[in-house]
């Protein structure tokens, strides 16, 4: 089934992509960009995208790798990204 009508890339390229990369590296992150790449090809006007995830949600292969299982993002305090506390604009100076 074509998946893609811009780039004409059917159900069976994605799957073959993910084979492909999972076979390559074991514990690599597949993601929409890394299979366009991976078959030559670039996004065009993303009306696919849909069922361009339906259709990766729909691998095997695709599953979190083991060894980034069970990580969890570090919700204890808040973070700001490393940036110091005074990063952000003041209430009092927005409000004047």
């Amino acid at each position: 089934m074509i998946v893609c009508h811009c780039t004409q890339i059917s159900d069976h390229d994605i799957k073959a992509a993910i084979d492909w990369m999972r076979a390559a590296d074991p514990e690599t992150i597949i993601t929409p960009g890394k299979i366009y790449h991976a078959l030559g090809k670039r996004a065009d006007c993303g009306g696919c995208m849909p069922l361009f995830l339906d259709t990766m949600r729909g691998c095997d292969n695709l599953a979190v790798p083991p060894m980034l299982r069970g990580l969890k993002a570090n919700r204890t305090g808040e973070s700001h990204e490393g940036r110091r506390k005074g990063h952000r604009v003041s209430q009092r100076s927005a409000a004047v």
